[in-house]
């Protein structure tokens, strides 16, 4: 039987940052099976889908935060996580996962390990599966060439899901947790997609 667990109760009990909202509003849309975390952080996000019945894989190369999450599995006693510490510049991989998910990570990566990156999303993502990324951009009207090592450049996301049933498409305006030199919080345009493989 599946403990259920209420959206925000791995985030209140353990001070994480809530699930991001992308990944909750995706949640409908997916067929609960394998779901691959690119960049998973404390585990926002793994939780979530752990609790909802995904067997979650929880990649990141910050080995403080994965002893973080590997804590709270082991204090909630859950299964159906594996955690590893990757390097997200360098890694290759494959799988069959339904749902394979990078939230705000990307942009700090190198711009060369990117398109290696998300053509191994796609390869591994089973047919019918979703991607779901979210990622700073740099447009004229938000230019963050200072901020991160990459950005995505206007329709560049979308464009390498072109042959995929692109579900949701925006580059909306988003704040950064950083603060300019007047504690204001920075201001930067996301490509944010999510996008369900297709049958061919």
């Amino acid at each position: 039987m599946l403990k259920t667990y209420p959206e925000h109760y791995f985030s209140e009990k353990y001070q994480l940052t809530p699930p991001h909202s992308e990944v909750i509003a995706a949640l409908p849309k997916l067929r609960v099976g394998k779901a691959l975390d690119i960049g998973c952080g404390r585990g926002r996000n793994t939780l979530l889908l752990n609790s909802k019945g995904f067997n979650v894989t929880a990649w990141d190369n910050n080995p403080d935060s994965l002893a973080q999450l590997r804590a709270v599995i082991a204090e909630e006693q859950l299964q159906g996580i594996t955690v590893e510490e990757q390097d997200l510049n360098a890694i290759r991989f494959n799988g069959a996962y339904d749902f394979v998910f990078s939230t705000v990570v990307m942009m700090f990566l190198q711009p060369a390990a990117v398109p290696q990156l998300i053509a191994d999303m796609q390869a591994s993502t089973v047919k019918y599966g979703y991607n779901l990324i979210v990622a700073a951009m740099d447009t004229a009207d938000y230019p963050s060439a200072d901020l991160f090592p990459f950005a995505f450049k206007s329709g560049e996301l979308s464009d390498y899901y072109r042959n995929w049933h692109i579900e949701k498409y925006n580059e909306h305006v988003g704040e950064l947790h950083r603060v300019d030199e007047h504690g204001n919080r920075l201001k930067l345009r996301f490509a944010t997609l999510l996008a369900q493989k297709a049958s061919y």
